[in-house]
C-alpha cells in the first residue's frame, strides 16, 4: 500500500498537486523549500497514485542514511487531500520499519492511533490587520508605542541579504559554530536566490539594529529568524518588525512563528496572541540509531 520513490523518480507535478490541495498544506513540505534545506536530499512515501505523500529528508553519517528534519524545516509528515487515521498509521508503520530515524516532525493535522511525543508551535490566520492588532497583549502593545526621539531617527523596510548580511553574522544565536552559521546563512541566500526570501530591518540612526528572516509563497510567511543588536534591546526594534510585515499580509497569508521550546522566545511569540498548534515527533538517541543502523547494514 505504501511505497517509496528516490528524489529522481519523484513525479514533483504530482507531488505539487497533492501538497497544494491538502487539508495539512505547509510551505515547508514543497519542492523549493525541502530542495534548499536539505540540499535535495530526500526521497518520499507515497499511498496510491499520489493520493497521500510523505516527504522524507535524511543525511549519511558513516555511510549510513539517517532521516532527520532539515534545519528551519519544523514541520513536514503526512499530506492528503483528508487527514485519515487508518492510512496515516500505515506511514507511520513503514517508516518506523524501513528507515533510522533520528528525529522528524510530522505536521498538526496529522493524527496517528497511537501517542507520539508533541512540540508546539504558534500561527496567526489570514485575517483583518486591525482584528489582529487588536488582539495583542497590552505589554506587546506597549511595545509597539515608540518615543518621539525614535520615531524621529528610525525606520523599517525590506532589505537584501547582502546589505544584512554582517548584522544577521554578527548577532546571529543558536548555531553550533562558525560552520553551523555559515550554513544557516547560506540556506537564507539560497531562499533570497529562489525569491522566496524576506529580509526586513529596523534602522536606527542609519544603523540596523534589529533584522528578521521570513520565508514567504504565495498562502504563508514563516519566521526563520529573530536578530537583535543587544545594545539596542530595549527599543522592541524585533517586535514593530514583526508586527510590519503581518500588517503588511496578514489579510491573505499565515504568519507562522516556527515555534519555540525556549520560555523567553516563547513568551515573546505569545504577545502577539497567535493560536497554539501542536504536532507529532519522532525522536531517537544515537545509541538508538546505531543499533538500527547496524541492522539495516
Amino acid at each position: 500500500m505504501i511505497r517509496r520513490l528516490k528524489y529522481h523518480e519523484i513525479d514533483f507535478k504530482k507531488y505539487t498537486e497533492c501538497i497544494e490541495n491538502s487539508e495539512q498544506r505547509k510551505y515547508s513540505a514543497t519542492k523549493d523549500f525541502l530542495d534548499v534545506t536539505s540540499g535535495k536530499q530526500w526521497e518520499i512515501l507515497i499511498y496510491k497514485d499520489y493520493e497521500a505523500v510523505m516527504p522524507v529528508p535524511f543525511v549519511k553519517k558513516f555511510g549510513f542514511k539517517i532521516i532527520i528534519n532539515p534545519k528551519l524545516c519544523q514541520q513536514l509528515g503526512i499530506f492528503s487531500k483528508d487527514d485519515d487515521m487508518t492510512i496515516n498509521d500505515a506511514f507511520l508503520s513503514f517508516f518506523e520499519a524501513k528507515y533510522t530515524i533520528w528525529y522528524y516532525a510530522f505536521n498538526a493535522e496529522n493524527k496517528f492511533s497511537k501517542q507520539l511525543n508533541q512540540r508546539q508551535n504558534f500561527l496567526i490566520y489570514p485575517n483583518d490587520y486591525e482584528i489582529v492588532r487588536q488582539k495583542y497583549s497590552p505589554k506587546r502593545k506597549r511595545k509597539l508605542r515608540l518615543d518621539e526621539e525614535v520615531l524621529k531617527n528610525s525606520e523599517v523596510r525590506e532589505v537584501t541579504m547582502e546589505e544584512a548580511f554582517d548584522f544577521i553574522s554578527k548577532n546571529a544565536i543558536g548555531a553550533k559554530d562558525e560552520k553551523d552559521k555559515n550554513e544557516f546563512l547560506q540556506t537564507f541566500t539560497d531562499f533570497e536566490n529562489a525569491e522566496h526570501l524576506k529580509v526586513v530591518a529596523f534602522f536606527y540612526h542609519g544603523n540596523i539594529i534589529n533584522a528578521i528572516a521570513v520565508f514567504s509563497d504565495d498562502r504563508t510567511l514563516a519566521l526563520l529568524g529573530t536578530f537583535n543588536d543587544k545594545e539596542h534591546i530595549k527599543l522592541s526594534g524585533s517586535s514593530v518588525i514583526i508586527d510590519h510585515i503581518i500588517s503588511q499580509n496578514i489579510q491573505h497569508k499565515i504568519f507562522d512563528f516556527e515555534g519555540s521550546e525556549v520560555p523567553a522566545i516563547e513568551e515573546f511569540f505569545r504577545g502577539f496572541r497567535p493560536e497554539l498548534q501542536k504536532y507529532s515527533t519522532i525522536f531517537n538517541s544515537k545509541k538508538d540509531i546505531i543499533k538500527k543502523a547496524m541492522r539495516f547494514s
